[in-house]
């Protein structure tokens, strides 16, 4: 258990709504909602970690999307753009769920930029 953990008996009903918002804003908005809460939020932990890891996951994914655009000169460029379209999809509903349960969540390909 690294020292970021938080204690998930200790997690309030607030702090998992606003953690499931980060999430599911991050289906749509890309990592402007995990951005916002990262910088207006520095008094909750679990919603500081969670939105620590959704603008993790999102910065993958715009390095991931930005591969595809690239690689669509050589034709597999669109089979990346999906691959990592349906990943953040798929990684995002599961960081809801998570979230809704108050348990952190860690998306097991997110490069870890902002610690």
């Amino acid at each position: 258990m690294d020292n970021n953990a938080v204690d998930t008996a200790s997690v309030s009903q607030d702090s998992k709504n606003m953690a499931l918002l980060v999430w599911i804003g991050t289906i749509f908005f890309g990592f402007i909602p995990s951005l916002i809460m990262y910088l207006v939020k520095k008094d909750d932990a679990y919603v500081q970690d969670q939105s620590k890891e959704a603008l993790n996951w999102s910065i993958t994914a715009i390095i991931g999307y930005f591969a595809g655009v690239i690689l669509t000169f050589i034709l597999i460029g669109i089979l990346v753009l999906m691959a990592v379209g349906i990943c953040h999809l798929v990684f995002c509903i599961l960081g809801a769920v998570a979230a809704s349960n108050g348990k952190p969540f860690r998306v097991p390909f997110a490069i870890r930029l902002i610690k």
